[in-house]
C-alpha cells in the first residue's frame, strides 16, 4: 500500500465559532501532520490519520490562543494533540467520499464524518504527484470536554457550542 503525506506548505486546518451569538471568530491551526495509506485517487480501500499540534491554534488574538491552550478549554498541556483515524471510507459520488473516523479532542472520542471531496490531482513543477481534498463539517465543543462559558449580560453565551471545521489539504507520495 503507497503511503502519501499531508504536505503542510499547501494545506490548511480552520475553525470557526460563534462569539456573542452575533459574530464568528475564525482560526486555524499551523501545526499538523497527517498521511493517506493506500490510493488517493479512490479512497474506498484507504486508510486516513491527523495529527494536530494543539498549541499552534492561531485565532491573530494572543490572549485568546492562551486562553484556549488552557485548562478552560484544550488543556494543551496535557492533551497537546488532536487525532483522527478513519475507520471506515464510503465513495459516494465522484470524487466524494464518507470518512468515517474517530477523533479525539481532550480525553474524549467520537466518531465523526467528514464528507471529502477529491479537488484534483496532477503533477507538481518537480514532477510529483499531488492530490487535493476538501472537507468541512460540524461538531459540537461541549461533546468533546470542551465547556467554558460565561453568560451575557443580554441573554446568550459568550461562546456557541457548535465548532465548523475546515480542512483543505494537498498529499504528496511519501519520501
Amino acid at each position: 500500500m503507497t503511503k502519501w503525506t499531508v504536505d503542510a506548505a499547501h494545506s490548511n486546518i480552520g475553525f470557526s465559532v460563534r462569539h456573542m451569538m452575533v459574530s464568528n471568530v475564525k482560526g486555524s491551526f499551523t501545526g499538523f501532520e497527517g498521511s493517506v495509506n493506500g490510493n488517493p485517487e479512490s479512497l474506498n480501500e484507504a486508510s486516513i490519520h491527523f495529527e494536530i499540534d494543539v498549541n499552534t491554534i492561531n485565532t491573530n488574538n494572543n490572549d485568546r490562543d492562551n486562553h484556549l491552550r488552557s485548562e478552560d478549554f484544550f488543556a494543551a498541556e496535557t492533551y497537546p494533540k488532536i487525532t483522527f483515524d478513519s475507520t471506515e471510507i464510503v465513495k459516494t459520488g465522484n470524487d466524494k467520499f464518507d470518512v468515517t473516523g474517530d477523533l479525539t479532542v481532550k480525553d474524549v472520542t467520537k466518531k465523526t464524518t467528514f464528507n471529502v471531496v477529491r479537488t484534483g490531482s496532477g503533477k507538481n513543477p518537480w514532477g510529483v504527484d499531488v492530490v487535493g481534498f476538501e472537507t468541512e463539517t460540524k461538531i459540537s465543543r461541549k461533546e468533546y470536554g470542551l465547556t467554558w462559558n460565561q453568560a451575557l449580560e443580554t441573554g446568550g453565551v459568550l461562546v456557541g457550542d457548535d465548532i465548523k471545521i475546515t480542512v483543505e489539504v494537498q498529499v504528496n507520495p511519501a519520501q
